[in-house]
């Protein structure tokens, strides 16, 4: 017997830690498995895509069934468990090249390929440098500033998180071209400088597993892969090798300042964003004399229009923007205020918090 009536939850939890880099249709089948292997008390779960690999294992003690390791299709197994009864008692048995999932009511009978041929990273962490820090802190740092990464841009090295480690810091920047975020902690220690791209899919994946504690996570750095162990997890990647845009020249500085309370203008935007363009989500911020004006319209000549009274004291000011990124940045920040910065009604916005002096998001503008 491959597992003998262990708990459905033992195994369910473990697998749905790996299964999110598993992708339904794949070039080669078994990388839609996961591969399972039972040794001495402890099963482990990992799962790749040949650029991303997580494995978690989970200690069952002596007795629980044979030594042995299979692949199978993740997702299934997946379903099969979460609709189980709970409480239920699971046992998985080999037969030929099948794996047969049993409880008291129910059978299933899922193919299996072979273990041996599971595609595992090679390790190429040789020379890595280490750092530790607290899983929330880095997990605040990679929310505050995920949303600005690219999706499939032909810039490769957009399409990721940049993560610079230096002195006692660890800085992180996202951008897509037109917009940017930015965001920094004390992380402690004394480390040389070390920049390194980390892929979309690694972000959205710790993102996700990281614990919002104080718990330790082990970064281990290399210009060709990080491995992350936290939790009971191993997330190992490769890095993206390009050169990312110079950060510190797109961040402007500005006299013109406007601060105002987050949730009222993200409840402005969402109601000018009904009338907005749906291809190019335009809204104009016209700025005068203590007054804001949110305008939209659409190609069916209908106008959304909000006033807002402000402390605004600065140049009058007719600026058009991507609404979805203001919002963006609204929602992905914790503070009660937002600041935004203008220059002329070419240049970028600058949107800041008084409670995080780090923190910077710069929303280039468009023409309306």
């Amino acid at each position: 017997m491959f597992i003998e009536k262990i708990d459905k939850e033992a195994i369910l939890k473990p697998l749905q830690i790996v299964i999110g880099i598993v992708e339904r249709k794949q070039t080669l089948p078994i990388l839609s498995n996961v591969l399972i292997e039972n040794q001495d008390g402890k099963i482990r779960f990992t799962a790749t895509d040949l650029e991303i690999q997580i494995t978690t294992t989970i200690d069952v003690g002596a007795g629980i069934g044979k030594n042995a390791a299979i692949t199978v299709g993740g997702k299934k197994l997946q379903e099969i468990l979460r609709v189980l009864p709970d409480q239920s008692k699971v046992t998985i048995d080999l037969k030929e090249n099948k794996a047969q999932i049993k409880t008291n009511r129910s059978r299933f009978s899922l193919q299996t390929l072979p273990a041996q041929d599971f595609p595992k990273l090679s390790n190429q962490l040789e020379n890595a440098k280490k750092i530790t820090l607290c899983q929330g802190v880095l997990k605040d740092l990679l929310l505050s500033v995920q949303y600005a990464m690219a999706q499939q841009d032909v810039r490769y090295y957009l399409n990721g998180v940049l993560l610079i480690v230096e002195g006692d810091k660890l800085r992180v920047v996202a951008t897509d071209g037109h917009r940017l975020a930015y965001n920094a902690r004390v992380i402690g220690g004394d480390y040389e400088k070390q920049e390194i791209i980390l892929p979309r899919k690694a972000v959205m994946e710790l993102s996700k597993l990281l614990a919002d504690t104080d718990e330790n996570i082990e970064l281990e750095l290399s210009p060709q892969q990080i491995r992350a162990t936290f939790s009971g997890v191993i997330l190992t990647t490769k890095v993206i090798d390009g050169k990312f845009p110079d950060y510190e020249r797109v961040i402007p500085k500005y006299n013109n300042h406007l601060s105002m309370e987050r949730v009222f203008l993200q409840q402005a935007l969402q109601r000018a964003a009904i009338l907005s363009n749906e291809k190019f989500r335009g809204v104009r911020f016209v700025l005068t004399e203590k007054n804001l004006s949110i305008i939209s319209n659409n190609s069916e000549q209908e106008e959304a229009q909000e006033e807002i009274e402000t402390d605004y004291h600065g140049e009058a000011l007719d600026i058009g923007f991507n609404i979805t990124y203001l919002m963006d940045g609204l929602n992905n920040i914790s503070s009660n205020t937002a600041t935004f910065s203008f220059g002329d009604p070419n240049s970028s916005i600058l949107m800041t918090t008084p409670e995080n002096e780090e923190f910077r998001y710069v929303v280039m503008p468009m023409r309306i």
